[in-house]
């Protein structure tokens, strides 16, 4: 009779394992909201060997799917690689999306990539955001 319960409990328990990576995975998506002409900072970028800058040049930003209201640039400035534990900025930029001419409200999804030129040869990371405009 043990036994049976703590397969049962067992069983119960890798299920709630399961289950929770799976409402992780979901509830771990990006989202960005903006009214028409706002603009908001998503991240830094920048592409670093311990903790030094092998960028050649500034990277371009590609929107691979997105509505046409939404823009991205870069804005060029030092930047602390946080991800790798650094101590001091590197150059690099930060990702800016900006809304303009929404004329309705819209949810979507935002997909780009960032291509870098590095010392070791082109590079490249992608995001994926959900995304509202509002007029």
């Amino acid at each position: 009779m043990r036994a049976k319960s703590f397969a049962v409990i067992f069983g119960l328990g890798v299920v709630s394992a399961l289950g929770t990576i799976g409402v992780d995975a979901q509830t771990n998506v990006q989202r960005i909201t903006l009214k028409n002409g706002e603009s908001v900072e998503l991240h830094p970028i920048y592409w670093v060997v311990n903790c030094r800058s092998i960028m050649v040049g500034m990277p371009e930003i590609e929107i691979l799917e997105g509505p046409p209201e939404v823009t991205l640039a870069i804005k060029e400035e030092m930047v602390l690689p946080r991800r790798f534990n650094c101590a001091n900025r590197v150059p690099g930029g930060t990702i800016v999306a900006t809304g303009k001419d929404v004329k309705e409200p819209v949810e979507t999804k935002l997909t780009y990539r960032v291509k870098y030129k590095t010392k070791d040869g082109d590079r490249q990371t992608s995001n994926v955001y959900n995304i509202s405009l509002f007029p």
